[in-house]
C-alpha cells in the first residue's frame, strides 16, 4: 500500500516562510513526477509546482520567485520551500506522485494558513 505523508504546514504571518515535506512509502513503480497542489476554500485544486525525475521544475505563475520545489529521489521525498508567503497562499496543500506507468498518488493534505 502506497502512502504519502506530508508535514510542515501551519500558521505563519504574511512575509514569513514554511517548508513542506512529503515522503512516499510502499510499493511504487519508479517515480516520474513529484509535485504540490493546493486547494483554497471555495476554489478548485490547482497545481503549485512539480519536479520531474530529471530535475525539471515547473511553477504556477502565482508562486514563481517565492516557492522552490526540490526532491530527494533516494528517500522518495519532495519538498516545497515557501518564502514571502501571502494571505492568498492560504490553502490545503497536497503532495502528488506520478509513476512512470501513470499511477497517481495523493497525500492527505496539510493546512497552510497565512495571516495578513
Amino acid at each position: 500500500q502506497v502512502q504519502l505523508v506530508e508535514s510542515g504546514g501551519g500558521l505563519v504571518q504574511a512575509g514569513g516562510s514554511l517548508r513542506l515535506s512529503c515522503a512516499a512509502s510502499g510499493s511504487i513503480v519508479r517515480i516520474n513526477t513529484m509535485g504540490w497542489y493546493r486547494q483554497a476554500p471555495g476554489k478548485q485544486r490547482e497545481r503549485v509546482a512539480i519536479i520531474t525525475s530529471g530535475g525539471n521544475r515547473n511553477y504556477a505563475d502565482s508562486v514563481k520567485g517565492r516557492f522552490t520545489i526540490s526532491r530527494d529521489s533516494a528517500r522518495r521525498t519532495v519538498y516545497l520551500q515557501m518564502n514571502s508567503l501571502k494571505y492568498e497562499d492560504t490553502a490545503v496543500y497536497y503532495c502528488n506522485v506520478l509513476s512512470i506507468i501513470g499511477d497517481d498518488y495523493w497525500g492527505q493534505g496539510t493546512q497552510v494558513t497565512v495571516s495578513s
